[in-house]
């Protein structure tokens, strides 16, 4: 009973976490529907109107990249992406009421029903009429958009997630897909490249299962499956990329001032700067959706605490507490010079304390400079000093030098502002720091604190 309330527990757990598509299951046909929305369609439809549409014509819009779709076993003569780019581009093209297109994919068909109009005309109407008004002229663009899509990247990113006890497990798999297109727009009266779009969409896919084996009694045998995977529509996928670059097309030729909306320049200037400020941070990231940081300063100054662990010659080892102050001064993006000095408060043995001052010089190594969160190695030399006290005013200053290596990692909380958590190793040459020499080794002590930079002194 207690592998199956195990096995129960596991298998929904596994269908709360995607139960929208779980219990939504198509157990019977369907008729036909409208197709669905994207983010893009949304946002096409809320632009305000233009202050007069743009004629455009696309010639072809299609896949530029020639990829078949991935299978596991045998070969496939399916393309990897929807061969209508086109049509999607002009049904875009609409739905933003910023342009007016016209045919010019199949434009021989349209040129050949305008000439079986006028020859039936002259065939059937008996007596010519030059009263009979001839055919309306074509409508001709004077922008051209063209492009395509450019890429088709699998398997981007693959993973997931499994375990399996005494027959009763589960497991997630997922994979990422990258669609890249490419849209711009021409002038027909000089052949200028007004503007180009460059628009990039992942397409996700997901696969979740759990299972039950087990013998619940003699010659009885208990199995339970249940899954589900959800693939994301390559062609919805493709709906929005050329949806958001319809969008992109429309904001950066306003403020190209290609053209205008209807409602004024306070509404261009709105649009343009919400615009840039979301193709700055979109930018910023890198593929896997990493966001990117500039470091804006070169200077900071560092205040935090620690908690020393000092090992010396008694057995019994006890932390203390301690403090620390420092400059850092930025070489590059990937390296620091670093000076700090610390008080430390040292324990060891029954009853065995010493207060000491430390000094150290280090050059840190950022291993990812511009991430939000970064792992950090540093090391250098230093020295320790023991400090004199009310209770041993006899005691003279004494110095012994060090090196220390260390690592932690860094947060950055704003602009101005990182946090940072390491940790130590102190290693000093001498052995005398408790007051005891006893063996090879020189006293060494480990600390682990918390530090607050403030950042100044821009770049």
């Amino acid at each position: 009973m207690k592998t199956f309330r195990i096995a129960t527990i596991t298998v929904l757990l596994t269908v709360m976490q995607s139960c929208g598509t779980y219990f939504n299951q198509p157990f019977s046909q369907q008729d036909a529907r409208t197709g669905e929305l994207t983010s893009g369609s949304r946002t096409l439809s809320s632009l305000p109107e233009p202050q007069e549409p743009v004629v455009v014509g696309v010639y072809n819009f299609k896949d530029q990249t020639g990829q078949y779709k991935a299978v596991e076993n045998g070969s496939t003569f399916s393309t990897a992406v929807s061969q209508g780019g086109t049509t999607m581009l002009i049904k875009a093209l609409e739905d933003s009421r910023w342009f007016t297109p016209i045919e010019r994919e199949n434009l021989s068909n349209l040129l050949n029903e305008r000439n079986i109009i006028r020859s039936t005309r002259d065939e059937y109407s008996g007596r010519p009429n030059p009263n009979q008004p001839n055919l309306p002229p074509l409508l001709y663009a004077g922008v051209l958009l063209e492009g395509g899509v450019v890429s088709y990247d699998t398997n981007i990113v693959t993973g997931g997630l499994g375990a399996r006890y005494f027959g009763v497990g589960g497991s997630s798999q997922y994979r990422e897909d990258r669609l890249t297109i490419y849209l711009r727009a021409v002038s027909t009266s000089n052949g200028k490249i007004l503007k180009t779009v460059y628009v990039s969409k992942t397409i996700l896919s997901q696969a979740i299962d759990a299972s039950l084996f087990r013998y619940v009694n003699f010659q009885r045998l208990l199995e339970v499956e249940t899954g589900i995977t959800k693939n994301e529509p390559v062609q919805l996928a493709m709906k929005d990329a050329i949806e958001k670059a319809v969008e992109g097309l429309i904001i950066e030729g306003i403020g190209a001032g290609l053209w205008k909306t209807a409602k004024g320049e306070k509404i261009d200037q709105k649009l343009v700067n919400d615009y840039n400020e979301e193709k700055r941070l979109e930018e910023s990231k890198l593929l896997y959706d990493r966001q990117q940081y500039q470091r804006e300063f070169k200077n900071a100054f560092s205040f935090g605490g620690t908690v020393p662990l000092f090992n010396g010659d008694y057995s019994k080892k006890t932390i203390g507490a301690g403090g620390t102050f420092g400059y850092k001064r930025s070489i590059s993006p990937y390296f620091n010079f670093n000076i700090n000095v610390g008080y430390l408060y040292l324990t060891g043995g029954p009853d065995w304390y010493k207060e000491y001052m430390d000094s150290g010089i280090n050059l840190e190594a950022n291993i990812l400079p511009f991430d939000k969160f970064t792992p950090f190695l540093y090391g250098g030399p230093g020295m320790i000093y023991e400090i004199r006290t009310l209770e041993n005013p006899e005691i003279e200053s004494t110095a012994y030098g060090k090196i220390q290596y260390g690592a932690g990692f860094r947060f950055r909380v704003s602009q101005a502002v990182d946090l940072s958590l390491f940790a130590e190793n102190n290693i000093s040459f001498t052995d005398a720091l408790e007051g005891i020499v006893n063996g090879k080794r020189d006293d060494y002590y480990y600390t682990f604190g918390l530090k607050l930079h403030y950042n100044f002194g821009r770049n």
